[in-house]
Order: C-alpha cells, then structure tokens, then sequence
C-alpha cells in the first residue's frame, strides 16, 4: 500500500488501514518508531481491533433448553 504526501505534508490513510484500526473520523493515532527502524501507525487510545470472534459474542441468543434439545435429537413431535 503507498499513499503521497501533500504540500502540506498529509496523507491519506488506506481504507485497509482504517478498517484494520477502526479509524473514524476524530481517531487520534500515533506514530512510533519501531525497534528495527519501521515505523508503526495505532491508535492512540491503545485500543486493539476486536477479533472476528470477539465481535459476534453474545450475538446467538440463549437457544434452546436442554429439554427442547433432547426432544429434537430424539425426534420427538
């Protein structure tokens, strides 16, 4: 991913990169240099992008009871 610097020395970060971060519009990130001399773009909240997992927790409902589940398994009418 490349991106150019303005005149005024901006630049746009990639959609990815914003999606990967959860960057809106207000977002405060940080630049930082990196032990091998890379430089890393985060958020300046510390805030980790929440695995796929994460964001369907709780999402399911309470299903059925053990009761129904039986009665299903069984064939129960």
């Amino acid at each position: 991913m490349s991106t150019t610097v303005t005149s005024k020395g901006q630049v746009t970060i990639p959609k990815a990169v914003r999606e990967m971060l959860d960057i809106q519009p207000g977002t405060e990130i940080q630049f930082r240099l990196a032990d091998d001399g890379s430089i890393v773009i985060e958020r300046a909240d510390g805030r980790q992008r929440k695995s796929h997992f994460e964001k369907l927790r709780g999402t399911a409902g309470p299903g059925m009871s053990t009761d129904e589940l039986m009665a299903l398994l069984r064939g129960d009418d």
